[in-house]
């Protein structure tokens, strides 16, 4: 037990710095501990009857069994793997993962520069983009999961038109120097970018903030043009028998807007970081905690890189777009 306690601390095999993991025991060992006890008491049906302490003892504390969780969300490594590793039945490593990742999951995303603040829903991260003049970054990932069965209701909602496979997508938003906001919104692979922003309430929160603008690839044209003042796509590529003037203003103003944009797109690949959201193998069901429960380690780690300020070129950049 103490050499597989040794192992799994290290961060090529959780994914975590040991101060980070740390920070992740303090804050969860609580949450962890209420949520036991709560369930022992419903189970029961009642108080405790027998002293603190007596009863057989679990054989991974807490802290064990949020090693597990973190090893097997970076590598998605198999239960039976870590319960050989920790020499536990299999069905104790399932439940420690089932009992932490949910613990990770609530936890919310980490903001630059301010220590302490979570944000965990779209209407957080409005607020928090207005009251600090934050322009957002907007992109959408697919993860390639498992094919549902044949007959099943709905079964051709997860393939995607883009890569042709069973996939499920999710939209990232984060600030101008690639640090993640939040990351969610989950939806069949089916389902095109431009739905989910009707269906989850993303264009609701630009028409309640003003203010706060942002910067989207081609799958949001629609939003940009319902929002011709807060949100930047890609322009049109002009016609074929265009002017070379045209074409050389089109190429100018593509490649800066893609140099806004490439930091949402590093965001996005710290999450392939992570094997679940390479492709994941588990439950469909249970792919949306489990992308959450990523994204906020994620988020820990993007939210320490220190705020830089703009360089000349950018500000020239920012006073072109504006003009």
């Amino acid at each position: 037990m103490t050499w597989a306690r040794a192992a799994c601390t290290h961060p090529a095999l959780s994914g975590v710095s040991r101060a980070h993991l740390g920070e992740l025991f303090a804050d969860l060992a609580a949450p962890w501990e209420a949520a036991r006890q709560s369930a022992l008491r419903e189970a029961r049906g009642g108080v405790r009857k027998r002293a603190a302490g007596a009863g057989r003892k679990p054989k991974l504390v807490f802290y064990d069994r949020l090693l597990l969780a973190l090893v097997h969300l970076r590598h998605q490594l198999p239960h039976e793997v870590l319960a050989e590793l920790y020499d536990v039945d299999r069905s104790a490593v399932s439940m420690a993962i089932r009992q932490v990742r949910p613990l990770l999951a609530a936890r919310g995303f980490a903001v630059p520069d301010r220590p302490g603040l979570r944000l965990r829903t779209l209407e957080d991260v409005f607020a928090y983009a207005e009251s600090k003049g934050v322009e957002l970054r907007l992109d959408g990932a697919e993860t390639q999961v498992r094919r549902p069965q044949a007959g099943r209701p709905g079964r051709r909602a997860f393939i995607s038109g883009k890569r042709r496979q069973n996939t499920i997508k999710t939209t990232t938003i984060s600030d101008g120097q690639g640090r993640m906001l939040l990351s969610g919104v989950v939806r069949p692979g089916r389902m095109h970018d431009q739905t989910a922003v009707r269906t989850e309430g993303i264009a609701e929160q630009f028409r309640l903030h003003p203010p706060v603008k942002s910067q989207v690839d081609a799958g949001y044209a629609g939003l940009a043009k319902e929002f011709p003042d807060q949100v930047t796509a890609p322009p049109q590529k002009p016609k074929d028998d265009a002017c070379d003037g045209d074409k050389w203003a089109w190429n100018e103003a593509r490649r800066r807007q893609s140099s806004a944009q490439i930091c949402v797109e590093h965001t996005n690949a710290e999450l392939r970081q992570w094997a679940p959201l390479r492709r994941f193998t588990g439950r469909r069901e249970t792919y949306a905690e489990t992308h959450l429960a990523i994204a906020a380690l994620v988020s820990d780690r993007s939210a320490q890189r220190p705020t830089r300020r703009r360089t000349s070129t950018e500000l020239v950049l920012v006073r072109d777009r504006a003009c």
